[in-house]
């Protein structure tokens, strides 16, 4: 398959680079470590309130296991491309040796353009369009006004690792483009959103980086479905980082509930050691007598949680593999962990069907749980009626109140000079980019819960 030569590149989205000992996927993964946009995922909520008494998952911790795990799927992927199919040297050098760190970079950036408080701070932002249509429509164009009621953590994740802020260095992170590539889960402007179809699910770039994104596209063969809407096919790398995810929150938000208490250290040992009857049946009996020989409850959890990702992950790069050529030629159509939720022939189904389901009922709709998210989707919309109503006005018309409020804004994030769409990107390039804990202080003192001087 000669579109193996083709579907990965070492060329960055800005190449204003000096050569150093590393590859140049390594240095993507190291300049998404040391970014501002990674550090502040420490602070985001991935599931349950931070911070607590007992330790949880927030975005940044669950962002280095999927790149973990997706360090290991790259591994295997890449020494089954090299030794199935004839490549050039140096696509067989990439295989053997790059791969891997193009998935672990790309998992490790997958979820850097989430805002606080999860998806219910996607939600707010989208909802605050929403509700406001009739006065802030006719500012926009269609595809535009699609890119803001439909506010998309994919697509922000592009725009935050591209994009050049008033003052800052051009290209953002300027990472290559197959890394670029292959977090792009939606790879479609807003308006060709369609819910039906995996790849257009959601969508994957703003209206503001659709050139960006076409040429990451063209760089790495992505196979174009519409230039009208624009519409690609997945690049065959996104597979790997989506199960990657997949994998861990599935199963790490179950070990975070046991941990807090929602769930039974029995249920919850019972739901990971069927899981991996259920995957190899062969090791369940190993399995049981190291079971055994650890007393602490939380580290029994653990070391089946461990055992439960890596039969996942393993099975997931089989199913990968089996149906490789099909996913290269952008006809696959399935997410992997749904391809092995599917199968019949073993009790895989049932057991991961029981974990969704009591995540779903139990995790997901735990009062802390969603308190947060009723609590962050009120602190985001206060914040963007700060802000959005002022910048969609002439500096001359600004009233005192809307000046004050909007030299809270960093330079950075004023495009005085744009259009309005690009001054309200940079709003959101704001509020989307703040913490849990900033976005709540910003809140309070704006709303004048808590009043005082900060130095």
């Amino acid at each position: 398959m000669d579109i193996l030569n083709h579907i990965y590149t070492n060329q960055r989205s800005n190449s204003n680079d000096t050569s150093d000992a590393r590859s140049e996927y390594q240095r993507d993964y190291d300049r998404i470590i040391f970014s501002s946009a990674f550090r502040r995922l420490q602070n985001k909520t991935q599931v349950f309130p931070l911070p607590g008494s007992v330790f949880v998952h927030n975005r940044l911790t669950h962002s280095l296991e999927v790149s973990s795990v997706g360090r290991s799927m790259g591994n295997l992927v890449g020494k089954f491309v090299k030794e199935n199919y004839q490549l050039s040297d140096q696509s067989y050098d990439f295989y053997n040796y790059s791969l891997h760190d193009v998935i672990s970079a790309a998992c490790l950036c997958h979820d850097i353009g989430n805002p606080a408080f999860g998806h219910s701070g996607e939600d707010a932002i989208a909802s605050y369009f929403d509700r406001h249509e009739d006065e802030l429509k006719p500012f926009f164009t269609e595809a535009e006004w699609a890119d803001l009621i439909n506010f998309e953590g994919n697509a922000n994740a592009i725009r935050i690792l591209t994009q050049q802020q008033n003052g800052k260095s051009e290209g953002g992170l300027r990472l290559t483009y197959s890394t670029l590539a292959s977090i792009a889960k939606y790879p479609c402007e807003s308006i060709a959103k369609d819910k039906s179809q995996l790849h257009r699910k959601k969508f994957g770039f703003f209206q503001a980086q659709k050139d960006v994104f076409q040429t990451i596209a063209v760089k790495t063969s992505m196979i174009q479905e519409s230039d009208s809407p624009i519409i690609f096919k997945r690049h065959p790398f996104v597979w790997l980082v989506e199960a990657a995810d997949d994998i861990c929150y599935s199963i790490i938000d179950v070990e975070d509930s046991q941990r807090l208490g929602i769930i039974d250290h029995d249920k919850c040992k019972r739901l990971f050691l069927n899981l991996v009857e259920s995957l190899n049946p062969e090791q369940i009996e190993k399995t049981k007598v190291t079971l055994k020989a650890i007393s602490d409850k939380n580290d029994r959890i653990a070391y089946l949680r461990a055992k439960s990702i890596n039969l996942l992950t393993q099975k997931s790069v089989e199913v990968y593999q089996q149906n490789f050529e099909s996913i290269v030629k952008g006809e696959f159509k399935t997410a992997l962990l749904d391809i092995i939720k599917d199968e019949t022939v073993n009790e895989t189904k049932k057991v991961l069907t029981e974990i969704q389901r009591f995540s779903r009922e139990n995790i997901y709709n735990h009062r802390s749980v969603l308190e947060i998210e009723n609590a962050g989707y009120n602190v985001m919309s206060e914040l963007l009626s700060q802000f959005i109503p002022p910048i969609l006005k002439d500096e001359a018309h600004r009233k005192s109140f809307e000046k004050k409020a909007l030299k809270l804004v960093p330079n950075q994030f004023l495009y005085e000079k744009g259009s309005k769409y690009q001054k309200v990107m940079g709003i959101l390039d704001y509020v989307s980019g703040m913490t849990d804990n900033y976005a709540t202080e910003l809140y309070r003192r704006i709303k004048g819960i808590e009043i005082g001087m900060t130095i």
